[in-house]
């Protein structure tokens, strides 16, 4: 497959950045560093400072302290343009009067580059998204997909130290959003190119991010992998971003350990067993609601201690637990966390 030439991959790191607009602090002493050839996501709810961070990574943000480096040399204050920066928008930002070459073309151009080096590179670049027999196509001829490709053709054409993706699937439907997400993994990694993910999706980081910083009112609250951050969040708010959780408030069950002060006990919906048995901790309570979700069927029970989530395997002929049904059920003790908020 043809390819935009190799390049070492880069480091990134944040140090100590404060970042306001007025008296909205919208980044908060963010420190945290990206490893050569790592796809890095910055994941978290909308207005918690991700894509502000992806900006001023880019150079469209300015930090009213801290510094931003790459490979060791502080960029903070450089413009955009000398950055060695490519950063994919969430509206793709595509001329809609230029076809899918010009707009490949187009940094290229603006580089001042010979055409022959323009040609060759908006040939590779379209050839590596998959793209090369599209070039003379305009934008609206192209599924979203598609656009979402050429976006992403016009940054690699630039060979950029590192790769920013600012929401690039949204755009796209639940099923595109699976095909084109596996796409841009595997293509990252053929490339070996540093690459940062901004999403609020818990899905979309997990799948294809090697490390997670989630964030929360310009804060990252924790970094890690997609299994550290969900087997040991560290706080209520991490365990909640990625994925389903149950906190215990109001009475604990026995055999529960005693409780610890200002900390909450919680577990996961899929660590609970239908009826309970020897050495697992005790809830009971009443069916809620039950959702069918092909490989499992999810029940919400009210209990003494709050709404409590169980997922239970689905088999073909399983006998389903009707609504206002008392169930009992057991969780290991090593499946609860201690967390804060």
């Amino acid at each position: 497959m043809t390819q935009v030439p190799a390049r070492s991959p880069a480091e990134l790191r944040i140090e100590g950045v404060d970042l306001s607009y007025g008296d909205n602090h919208v980044l908060k002493n963010v420190s945290l560093a990206v490893e050569p050839g790592e796809l890095f996501a910055f994941l978290g709810p909308s207005g918690c400072g991700k894509t502000t961070l992806l900006r001023l990574i880019a150079g469209f943000n300015q930090a009213d302290r801290g510094r931003v480096l790459v490979d060791g040399a502080d960029i903070s204050g450089l413009p955009p343009w000398r950055r060695d920066v490519g950063l994919v928008f969430q509206s793709y930002a595509l001329w809609p009067h230029m076809t899918v070459a010009q707009n490949v073309a187009f940094g290229l151009e603006e580089r001042r580059l010979p055409r022959a080096e323009v040609a060759r590179r908006t040939e590779a670049a379209l050839a590596l998204v998959g793209l090369g027999t599209f070039a003379s196509r305009r934008p609206s001829q192209l599924s979203g997909g598609q656009q979402q490709r050429v976006a992403l053709a016009r940054t690699l054409a630039v060979e950029p130290k590192l790769l920013l993706l600012d929401e690039p699937l949204s755009n796209l439907d639940a099923q595109l959003r699976v095909q084109v997400r596996r796409e841009l993994r595997e293509m990252q990694q053929r490339l070996g190119l540093t690459t940062i993910f901004v999403t609020h999706d818990q899905e979309e980081a997990n799948t294809i991010c090697d490390r997670i910083a989630v964030m929360r009112d310009g804060i990252v609250q924790q970094v890690g992998t997609p299994v550290e951050l969900y087997e040991r969040p560290s706080n209520l708010f991490v365990a909640r971003f990625l994925g389903s959780l149950n906190a215990l408030s109001g009475p604990l069950p026995e055999g529960l350990m005693a409780p610890k002060a200002g900390l909450t006990p919680v577990f996961r919906p899929q660590d609970a067993v239908m009826g309970g048995g020897e050495g697992l901790v005790g809830l009971t309570g009443r069916v809620k609601t039950r959702e069918f979700l092909g490989a499992t069927i999810r029940y919400a029970l009210a209990a003494p201690q709050g709404e409590i989530m169980v997922d239970t395997p689905f088999r073909a002929g399983a006998r389903l637990e009707e609504t206002g049904a008392e169930l009992t059920i057991g969780v290991p003790p090593a499946a609860f966390r201690w967390l804060a908020d």
